[in-house]
């Protein structure tokens, strides 16, 4: 607009692509690395469970079902451990608590049959919290690869507060960093004490994205040609297709019960 400074939104967007840059030269081998251990897992039958707690479930409701990506990948949702209301039942006060409580992981995991061929990949900012260190705790007692996305920097800044004196790192046979300074927003306004807008969402989304890209090429190579979640802006023939890939991912999931 003219005549309107946008000093500070233009800042975040360059501070955004410096962080997807940084992430794309000294992140890459981590990720082709996480990518390997995750298109071996699916060519074998295996999942790759999707995990995040409080803001890091968006990259986990981001990778499947989404235009663009396929069955293979298995979020693992749980509505206490995410917010859909600010105050009261489902809201962040109850939801920061229960991240935090150790304990919690156990009983919502044994929901589920985790094998041996199996990965999972676990975003956490700050990878402190109970609920990302139990899921990697757990997900290793199981035997599966842990793949972890957060911030290097917190991990090297912050001490252990879980009991087990583990962090998220700690834990993960491949850490993705995701590049972004522990207090996640960005920009420092002028007579404003604390910073604004975050940068670990935008991280985590485009990492997993980069995964979903790298397996698929991977499966490609070994003859296995997954079932693509398509959008129905640009193919007639969406939704049928699309019906596939939920019956796939079905047939999947239909041995794990």
């Amino acid at each position: 607009m003219k005549g309107v400074s946008m000093q500070y939104a233009i800042e975040y967007l360059e501070r955004a692509k410096y962080i997807l840059d940084k992430i794309e030269k000294e992140q890459r081998r981590n990720i082709i690395a996480a990518a390997e251990i995750m298109a071996n897992s699916i060519a074998n039958g295996g999942l790759v469970h999707v995990f995040g707690s409080g803001h890091s479930v968006i990259p986990a409701l981001d990778i499947f079902p989404r235009y663009g990506s396929f069955p293979g990948f298995h979020p693992l949702l749980d509505p206490r451990l995410m917010w859909f209301n600010v105050l009261g039942p489902g809201g962040v006060r109850e939801l920061l608590w229960l991240e935090r409580k150790e304990g919690y992981v156990q009983i919502f995991l044994a929901n589920y049959c985790l094998l041996k061929t199996d990965v999972m990949l676990v975003f956490s900012h700050g990878g402190l919290n109970a609920a990302p260190v139990e899921v990697a705790m757990e997900a290793k007692r199981r035997g599966l690869a842990v793949i972890a996305v957060t911030s290097l920097e917190n991990y090297h800044r912050s001490q252990a507060v879980h009991s087990s004196g583990k962090r998220l790192a700690d834990l993960a046979d491949v850490v993705i960093d995701n590049c972004v300074p522990p207090e996640d927003a960005l920009i420092r306004i002028d007579g404003l004490e604390e910073p604004v807008a975050a940068g670990s969402t935008l991280a985590a989304v485009a990492i997993a994205m980069a995964l979903v890209s790298e397996v698929a090429r991977r499966l490609v190579q070994m003859n296995i040609k997954p079932r693509v979640f398509v959008s129905p802006n640009v193919d007639k023939e969406a939704i049928q297709r699309n019906e596939q890939v939920f019956a796939v991912y079905q047939q999947m999931l239909k041995y794990r019960r």
